[in-house]
């Protein structure tokens, strides 16, 4: 049975499901942010680890997540549970940070959700760019938004344009932003203010703006 971690109304039409990253828990300063951002207009949202994390939470040893296939159950398995709650697929989002995201898009079509949403998506390992995860994101069905820092090691403003992606995909750029969104001071921005442009972006995709 997944444990959950939740935020905002009960009552909420909308709610969201968001998975941490490969190498960060489901309370990580990144995952805290948008879970509340999001929630305080008014969403639903619950937070989940895999199972290689909740082990991690147990013993204190990080470990590496586990392969495709058990982390692609685990999704399909907390999706299953969060309905069962009584919330509607309809008004059900999924998706997450990096990793969690990326094994959200796996299952979105088949989950029948109402959208996915990416926060920094792994398009490539680091260093990497022509080692792509892309073949999936050329037919995905689902609505999408992926919330991408320009500079990402894991795919880049210039690396993501030459890609065919779905037209179902919204990519929405953070200026001068890393894998976490954080820009280098020389921008002029803040790592708080690519967070909170983040949530805008994520709060307006789910409320349909």
């Amino acid at each position: 049975m997944t444990e959950f971690m939740f935020d905002g109304p009960a009552e909420a039409q909308h709610g969201i499901i968001l998975a941490h990253g490969a190498g960060a828990p489901m309370d990580n300063p990144f995952m805290i942010a948008f879970a509340e951002g999001i929630a305080a207009a008014g969403i639903r949202v619950a937070r989940f680890e895999f199972s290689y994390m909740c082990r991690r939470r147990e013993d204190g040893r990080r470990r590496p997540p586990d392969r495709a296939p058990a982390l692609i159950e685990c999704w399909q398995t907390t999706v299953e549970q969060v309905v069962q709650m009584g919330l509607p697929r309809e008004n059900l989002f999924i998706g997450g940070k990096s990793l969690g995201g990326r094994i959200a898009s796996m299952i979105a079509d088949d989950a029948g959700v109402a959208g996915l949403v990416c926060l920094g998506y792994p398009f490539h390992p680091s260093g990497k760019p022509e080692r792509t995860r892309v073949d999936h994101l050329q037919f995905l069905r689902t609505p999408t938004l992926v919330v991408q820092g320009e500079r990402d090691s894991l795919g880049t403003l210039e690396d993501v344009e030459d890609y065919a992606l779905s037209p179902a995909i919204h990519l929405h750029w953070l200026t001068d932003g890393d894998h976490s969104f954080k820009p280098r001071k020389v921008s002029g921005r803040t790592e708080q203010q690519n967070w909170e442009e983040g949530i805008a972006a994520v709060v307006g995709f789910v409320n349909g703006r």
